[in-house]
């Protein structure tokens, strides 16, 4: 009884994860559209942007501290946060 009930925490807590990402990258696709309309850059400064943090795109950087808030707030257990991490990181 209490591992389902620990599976089910565990899925709550990804899937709360998983909605927050997908709200914060609406909400920063919004935030780009509005800036690209403002000003548009040249393709070239952005990918720079890029790879001057290491590779990152600012959406995983704001995925990353956001996961790294949820693991301090203890949201996500040592082995959840590794996992994401670790799907971020490969992933760019």
């Amino acid at each position: 009884m209490l591992g389902r009930r620990d599976n089910r925490q565990r899925r709550r807590r990804l899937a709360a994860v998983g909605a927050t990402g997908v709200a914060v990258k609406r909400h920063h696709d919004a935030k780009v559209a509005a800036e690209q309309e403002a000003s548009p850059e040249p393709a070239g400064q952005t990918q720079t942007a890029a790879a001057s943090a290491g590779g990152l795109s600012e959406d995983s950087m704001t995925r990353l501290k956001e996961l790294g808030e949820l693991h301090e707030q203890n949201v996500l257990s040592d082995e959840e946060f590794e996992q994401e991490k670790a799907k971020l990181l490969d992933s760019k």
